[in-house]
């Protein structure tokens, strides 16, 4: 059922009144090639480009890149925190935002580039290509975590304590079997993080050991 506030809700990156797609989810891990070029390189950096985005509108911001022995990856900002409704009264509305299309970026005919001269594609991709993604999202009006598995939410939206702080905490393991090679070179990270420099303070911090 449609939430009584998402009518009056403006779609500006996600269609609010959707939740999980699970055909757009579908349709990126069958071309993993087409939406990761460059393997797990590639989705940190579209990660990354939500957090040079609200670095942005926000004058300034800082963002950590964690590498981990299990292969993961985090990508920690101190944003407002990942939006949870379009403009339109009411109460928030909270969606699983890495399982549907962001509908700047996905079919558009002209997508930005990113650093590594690939078109960007949106936050769907690294949640549809990993074996699982925890996005964590802290907000002034609450904080809150999820997990998904494929591209898919096995968790329903869990409020975690709040802090005070906000931004977005995206913490994921590139699947495997759509990208053989997870490994990330350190310094090709650093070198394309740079870009976003002018916008987002970026440190890369390679926890394996």
């Amino acid at each position: 059922m449609r939430h009584p506030t998402e009518t009056s809700r403006r779609d500006t990156t996600h269609v609010w009144a959707s939740g999980a797609d699970h055909e757009h989810i579908r349709r990126i891990r069958g071309e993993p090639a087409v939406y990761a070029p460059n393997g797990p390189l590639h989705l940190v950096l579209e990660v990354l480009a939500y957090a040079a985005d609200e670095a942005e509108h926000t004058g300034s911001g800082e963002a950590i890149v964690s590498l981990y022995s299990d292969m993961s990856v985090s990508i920690l900002d101190n944003g407002r925190g990942t939006d949870t409704a379009s403009d339109g009264p009411g109460p928030a509305v909270k969606k699983p935002v890495m399982s549907s299309m962001d509908i700047r970026f996905f079919d558009s005919p002209h997508p930005p580039l990113l650093p590594d001269g690939q078109s960007r594609r949106g936050m769907s991709v690294v949640a549809a290509l990993s074996a699982w993604l925890v996005h964590t999202n802290r907000r002034v009006n609450g904080a809150w975590t999820q997990r998904y598995e494929r591209g898919v939410p096995v968790t329903d939206l869990a409020p975690i304590l709040q802090d005070g702080a906000t931004g977005t905490l995206v913490r994921f393991l590139p699947d495997s079997a759509l990208i053989p090679d997870l490994e990330i070179p350190v310094p090709d990270l650093r070198r394309l993080a740079d870009v976003f420099s002018q916008r987002l303070g970026v440190e890369v911090k390679d926890e394996r050991g």
